[in-house]
């Protein structure tokens, strides 16, 4: 038991020291994305969080942005990523962060969306 905490503790280590900032142009990615049944979180150390339900499971990962393809980024570890397609970088709609990613409108922020 004690030997499988070490080992998590150090794949987090690992997964932290990979994180590289987000470039300046991609700073309005960060923040807490969220839409029914979807959470993305984005900081500006380049980690993410994600988390999906869909009917009867859920997808999610915690790992750090790799790099960016345009709009899209790829998260991940080596070669084990995952590419998220974004069809409108966040922008703001009304006073309210949004951005579609994998095809779900996300708001930033609150539940209005206003928060930085």
């Amino acid at each position: 038991m004690r030997a499988s905490r070490i080992a998590a503790a150090l794949l987090v280590a690992l997964l932290v020291a990979c994180a590289e900032p987000l470039p300046a142009d991609k700073s309005t990615y960060v923040g807490d994305w969220r839409a029914q049944g979807m959470s993305l979180r984005i900081t500006a150390d380049g980690q993410v969080q994600y988390q999906r339900k869909t009917g009867s499971g859920s997808n999610s990962i915690n790992a750090p942005i790799q790099r960016f393809e345009g709009n899209n980024f790829v998260v991940g570890v080596g070669p084990f990523s995952t590419t998220f397609a974004v069809s409108k970088p966040p922008h703001l709609d009304q006073g309210v962060w949004k951005m579609t990613v994998d095809g779900v409108e996300l708001v930033r922020g609150g539940e209005n969306g206003t928060r930085a």
